[in-house]
């Protein structure tokens, strides 16, 4: 019951005071799900049902989501990833995503982080990629030699003033560019997703992993 209050939470987005009594205590829950969340367990979940990955394509994007005013009031804002951008304060979550369009590898940052920041990071370790596909906000001569030097061929469309131009793009395998936009929208139905109430950017990071968990579920039903 302390995991479906969790969930309830992520659901719903309420205040943990205002947890259902049915699910238990809400200090309790909190307070398990705090422990989780130090101890890394919902990201070793989720590291261990991503194992079914397909990753011969790789599909990488940001998105931004806004920040509650109650989650921007920490002393050390180091813990926070929190940013000012356009939006007010904002968080922004980085995400690859496999052949298949399900998630394998995500990183939380402030919203005023270039994608290309972490443009590397999200693919960097993964084996077996063959194709790297991203927007215009990846473009990057930096980006796409690294992505060689993996042994993938990068799928980057550049800028209107790049001399260089487009003529060496697949369009047909950039198309598909929105199975990494799919999956932001299914995390997104959670309202504890859709807009961040967690104080601590690690608490942050365990909801979301928990949340691209829930995509993995169905492909390990038999």
């Amino acid at each position: 019951m302390t995991l479906e209050g969790i969930l309830f939470r992520m659901r719903t987005g309420i205040p943990w005071r205002d947890i259902p009594k049915e699910f238990g205590c809400w200090s309790k829950v909190f307070r398990r799900f705090n422990l989780w969340s130090r101890k890394g367990v919902m990201s070793e979940i989720f590291n261990f049902l991503s194992s079914l990955r397909d990753p011969e394509w790789v599909f990488i994007d940001g998105s931004i989501v806004k920040a509650h005013q109650d989650s921007t009031n920490i002393r050390d804002s180091q813990c926070e990833a929190i940013g000012c951008s356009r939006g007010g304060k904002t968080t922004k979550i980085h995400l690859a995503v496999d052949s298949g369009g399900l998630p394998i590898h995500f990183e939380i940052s402030g919203g005023q982080v270039n994608d290309i920041v972490h443009g590397e990071s999200l693919i960097e370790g993964i084996a077996g990629v063959e194709m790297v596909v991203a927007d215009k906000g990846y473009d990057s001569e930096a980006l796409r030699e690294f992505t060689r030097s993996a042994g993938a061929k990068p799928v980057i469309p550049r800028r209107g003033n790049n001399k260089t131009g487009n003529h060496d793009i697949d369009w047909s395998m950039y198309r598909l560019r929105h199975l990494v936009e799919n999956a932001f929208l299914k995390i997104k139905k959670y309202r504890a997703i859709s807009t961040r109430y967690d104080k601590l950017a690690r608490n942050y990071q365990a909801m979301v992993a928990l949340a691209f968990s829930m995509m993995w579920l169905p492909m390990w039903v038999d």
